[in-house]
């Protein structure tokens, strides 16, 4: 395995940190972004750059990809110098963009008609999750090939879990963010509340993640929050586009999914105010708002 070349295609915060990861590991790597300047600290480690997505293709048993949304990946697989110019048959691509299920099955489909192998892997754990190589990974695609795979994602993730076939991987990521969704809206309701009815936030928070409301939400983002800590982690505006997926595959398969729509809201309206580059808990400020309240930090005290 040590001799297959790997190609990591869009190195933004999550991108890097896995690519890196496979560097460290010992794989042959080979690199391309849109902002070249990105690529520069693995380059520096002993990763090698591609002038083009088809030139890294052409070089590699697999190629990972990593890029904000579905037009994204569509255009560097399918757009001028993109990676299906370039890739060979036998290659496994793996998918780690979160995107539309619909998507992955295009991309997959295309693809195998020039013997091209696809994986859609959405990845969950955020950027702690990418530093440390514990993400969740949800595979869709043939189990084979994940079975073939598996060498390069056990480097990135503690848990690879096969859902399906193509597409599943997508539907398994587009869960886990209305899962997500629901648990920052409700920490933020939760503090805003418990801060305007004379509690100590905090002193709540101690108190109920100790009972059945413990959650990851609560064991990471609240103390950040308490600490006036608003910057990402995870974009809000990665948070509106994963949820804006949620709801257009719901009304694909005529499904009534109302608290997703509300948070779906209320993401979209934080991106629109100018605030999607804050973290995801930063859903609070839409809450501060509408109550007229605004939490107190740690050193507002």
């Amino acid at each position: 395995m040590q001799n297959k070349v790997i190609g990591y295609i869009g190195l933004g915060t999550m991108g890097s940190a896995m690519a890196g990861h496979l560097l460290s590991s010992g794989f042959p790597l080979i690199v391309w972004n849109r902002t070249a300047i990105k690529a520069q600290a693995l380059i520096k480690k002993g990763a090698i750059w591609a002038e083009s997505p088809a030139v890294l293709a052409a070089q590699c048993d697999v190629v990972f990809i990593n890029v904000s949304d579905t037009k994204d990946v569509l255009e560097v697989i399918f757009g001028e110098n993109g990676v299906a110019q370039g890739i060979r048959p036998g290659t496994i691509l793996i998918d780690n963009s979160t995107i539309a299920p619909t998507g992955s099955r295009e991309i997959a489909d295309k693809l195998s008609k020039i013997g091209v192998r696809c994986l859609d892997a959405p990845v969950s754990g955020g950027d702690i999750g990418a530093r440390n190589a514990t993400l969740t990974i949800m595979v869709g695609g043939d189990e084979a090939t994940l079975e073939e795979a598996k060498p390069y994602l056990e480097v990135l993730g503690k848990k690879i879990t096969h859902v399906g076939g193509h597409g599943a991987g997508q539907i398994a990521k587009a869960a886990n963010q209305i899962m997500v969704a629901a648990q920052m809206v409700a920490e933020a309701e939760l503090m805003i509340f418990a801060q305007k009815a004379g509690a100590d936030p905090a002193k709540v928070v101690e108190a109920i993640n100790a009972g059945a409301a413990q959650c990851w939400t609560l064991d990471v983002k609240a103390p950040k929050l308490l600490n006036g800590e608003r910057e990402p982690g995870f974009k809000a505006t990665l948070q509106a586009k994963d949820m804006n997926i949620a709801v257009e595959t719901a009304r694909a398969y005529h499904m009534n999914l109302p608290a997703t729509a509300l948070h779906t809201q209320l993401y979209n309206g934080m991106v629109a105010i100018g605030d999607g580059d804050l973290d995801n808990s930063a859903i609070i400020s839409m809450i501060e708002v509408m109550n007229g309240e605004k939490l107190k930090s740690k050193e507002s005290n």
